[in-house]
């Protein structure tokens, strides 16, 4: 495992001050998969766990494939051991839906919200989010909604939000939350061709979002001219 403290470090200075009256909301998304947008989400919330005042939130937007916490989980020299089990929203809000909606006996609707936990770790300084999507039945599909309720009311419960959205080229969930965060961190994984992380970034913008950052993942990776133009 590559330890990317001293960058996460780095990243923490240079996104500045957060606003004052509610905690701040941090995207991480790559513009292919296999660059490791995942693992550095996970190590910039462990770091901001450490600095922060109040509790960190990672939330998994990957609503087909859920890892995050059980990566956490298997990593208890770097996370502690595992804590208890909340509700993954403050107030019922949700930042997806499904379809068909699921309904009770009585055929009343329920809230997206109700499969939607997190788990503390760090001494509850951390909370890792998890969709049951095992608990989807056939026929019916999760998809992000393009609302800001659920960012909201998270976002007053703690200093930083971070967001590990999936790749692009999976799907458009990156797009869909971009004009609710406050910042949006670009992951480049070694050997990366430049085309792909312009047009993502041309793509962020388009869709109201603010491109606050690149990581690098490889501490000895330089990028080419190309590259480092689109980075300043």
């Amino acid at each position: 495992m590559i330890d990317l403290t001293a960058e996460m470090a780095g990243l923490w200075t240079a996104l500045g001050a957060a606003p004052s009256h509610r905690g701040r909301l941090i995207m991480f998304v790559s513009a292919v998969s296999g660059e490791g947008t995942s693992t550095v989400a996970r190590e910039f919330s462990r770091l901001a766990a450490v600095r922060a005042n109040r509790p960190i939130w990672l939330v998994d937007a990957d609503l087909m494939e859920q890892r995050q916490q059980v990566q956490v989980i298997q990593q208890p020299e770097r996370f502690g051991r595992s804590g208890a089990v909340v509700a993954g929203s403050p107030d019922g809000s949700c930042f997806f839906a499904i379809r068909p909606p699921f309904v009770d006996e009585n055929g009343q609707r329920i809230r997206p919200a109700r499969l939607l936990t997190a788990q503390a770790f760090l001494g509850r300084r951390l909370y890792v989010t998890r969709f049951q999507h095992e608990a989807i039945k056939a026929g019916q599909n999760a998809f992000v909604v393009k609302q800001g309720d659920y960012w909201s009311a998270l976002a007053a419960h703690a200093d930083v939000v971070i967001v590990d959205a999936p790749s692009l080229d999976r799907d458009d969930t990156a797009l869909a939350l971009a004009p609710f965060m406050d910042d949006i961190v670009l992951v480049v994984g070694e050997g990366a061709d430049v085309d792909p992380p312009r047009h993502l970034t041309q793509q962020i913008q388009a869709a109201g979002g603010r491109l606050s950052g690149v990581v690098i993942n490889r501490a000895t990776y330089r990028p080419p001219r190309a590259l480092r133009r689109l980075l300043a």
